[in-house]
């Protein structure tokens, strides 16, 4: 298994995540010395012709205007008619299918799991961009392939003036603060909402390594449903101690205080909220790959006492919670023991040695065969 990286170029762990992480860039020279991409230009593009694959093409200058968005599946006729120059295929969850790619992941696990996105992978020509923008999460840039030119400018936010006549959001007025060339190996980090522009230098690779955060508004709205659901009736808005009216009709800052304070108390669930979080922090980017291997294991029980391994897949997520006791796959929250839960979220395999030491996990019914009917646990890619 690959190990998680101690160091960041010269720098500690420890130290980047304390003086770097959401706060501000750091160019990592050298980050991977090397470093031989594991997938080419010609693969991605091989890739982008799957319908089950995301993928997206740009030019700047498209038969449609400037910054022209499309979206795959695309053919081989697609490719022999772009330009020379000035456009970039962007390849989505490239670790869910190549194996080699996924196993970049295990080098950030200095950060938690299930803030980790997904690997998405581009292939620029010459002079190929996707605009100067800004995203909302972190996000590791590493040079595979060519050269890359990265423009870092200042924070936006939706405020921001946007190009015109595009759907993507290209910043209009765009400063560079800081200008890098990476070569392979190289790597850049950029906390959230930080513009950045990056510009191939001839043909390029470049591999993106993103995190996700729920936005508040979407956790607000999620987790008052689940919160209110174990609220019984009884529990209401109360002024106990109330002084008279000075003006029957008006609420005052005394009644948004209490209700503050009342609300406060009202989302003291501590347990509920970690299953809550688990289960949206571990739901699968794309649900419905994941139902094409439902069931593929079902002989899982045979195939494990012969020696054979269950994995999970590549595009499922899971962690685990000590309080609550809990197991989380895919947006599911599970019963499982601990010791099983938190090495199985370490080393996402499971063997005999597991059946005979948590039998219940083998009863009809029971978290194998949840897992297996889901699509979560399946056969090692080479004994499909």
């Amino acid at each position: 298994m690959v190990k998680p990286l101690t160091h960041l170029g010269d720098l500690p762990i420890a130290d980047f995540l304390r003086d770097y992480w959401q706060r501000k860039p750091l160019l990592i020279r050298n980050a991977f010395p090397d470093f031989v991409s594991p997938v080419s230009g010609e693969e991605l593009a091989g890739m982008a012709l799957e319908e089950e694959v995301e993928s997206r093409l740009i030019e700047e200058s498209g038969k449609d205007g400037p910054w022209q968005l499309r979206n795959g599946p695309f053919t081989e006729s697609d490719f022999l008619s772009l330009p020379a120059s000035h456009w970039t295929l962007l390849v989505q969850a490239v670790d869910q299918w190549l194996p080699e790619v996924a196993e970049l992941k295990e080098c950030f696990r200095f950060i938690p799991d299930w803030r980790l996105d997904d690997i998405m992978i581009s292939y620029a020509a010459d002079r190929g961009s996707v605009g100067p923008h800004y995203d909302f999460y972190d996000v590791f840039l590493l040079q595979a392939e060519g050269k890359r030119l990265w423009h870092q400018g200042p924070k936006s936010d939706e405020s921001s003036p946007r190009v015109e006549g595009t759907p993507l959001n290209i910043l209009r007025d765009f400063e560079a603060e800081n200008s890098w060339l990476l070569e392979p190996g190289d790597m850049l980090y950029l906390p959230p909402q930080y513009s950045h522009w990056g510009i191939a230098d001839g043909p390029c690779t470049t591999i993106s390594i993103g995190f996700r955060a729920p936005s508040a508004r979407v956790a607000l709205e999620d987790l008052a449903s689940e919160l209110a659901m174990a609220l019984p009736e009884h529990v209401r808005y109360s002024d106990p101690g109330l002084a008279p009216a000075k003006n029957p009709g008006e609420i005052d800052s005394a009644a948004v205080q209490r209700l503050q304070e009342q609300l406060g108390q009202w989302i003291q669930q501590p347990q509920n909220i970690a299953r809550w979080f688990g289960a949206v922090m571990t739901e699968a980017k794309y649900p419905e790959i994941l139902a094409l291997e439902a069931g593929a294991a079902e002989g899982w029980r045979d195939q494990l006492a012969r020696g054979v391994e269950l994995v999970l897949n590549p595009g499922s997520r899971c962690a685990f919670s000590r309080d609550p006791q809990a197991l989380f796959v895919d947006g599911e929250v599970f019963s499982a023991p601990l010791s099983f839960a938190e090495n199985f979220c370490t080393i996402k395999t499971l063997v005999q040695r597991d059946i005979e030491q948590f039998p219940e996990l083998a009863a009809a019914g029971g978290l194998i065969d949840q897992l297996v009917a889901q699509g979560s646990l399946i056969y090692p890619p080479e004994v499909e």
